[in-house]
């Protein structure tokens, strides 16, 4: 497929706005509007993987995100995995990262999916 220009783009992310409405969970896939739906988003979805990708978070980044929304403090993430408060540190300021049971044991703690611990 040839590279998609930002007025291309830019025309089909308002098509998508027009469509939107007229497309749900129950239209067929087989609606000239689901299938010209599909098409337009596949077209913004390459677009912006070219111009505004997006990085992976770090173990570092993950584990910060992750104390944030569990509203814990480093001290008490040390507490629950049983390690220094200050190798805890070292994990969110990436320093460091914690090994593959140790990085378990923060996932489940932490409601981090390991799949993005470990893909990093």
């Amino acid at each position: 497929m040839e590279k998609i220009t930002q007025a291309q783009y830019e025309w089909a992310e308002k098509r998508i706005e027009e469509l939107l409405p007229l497309v749900n969970d129950h239209t067929p896939t087989s609606d000239p509007n689901s299938i010209e739906l599909t098409i337009m988003s596949d077209l913004v979805e390459e677009y912006e993987k070219e111009h505004y990708p997006i990085d992976k978070p770090t173990p570092a980044e993950l584990i910060s995100m992750g104390l944030a929304d569990k509203k814990m403090t480093q001290k008490q993430l040390s507490e629950e995995i049983g390690v220094s408060p200050s190798r805890v540190n070292a994990f969110v300021s990436g320093k460091s990262e914690p090994g593959l049971s140790l990085a378990g044991r923060i996932c489940k703690i932490l409601g981090i999916l390991p799949e993005a611990m470990l893909s990093y």
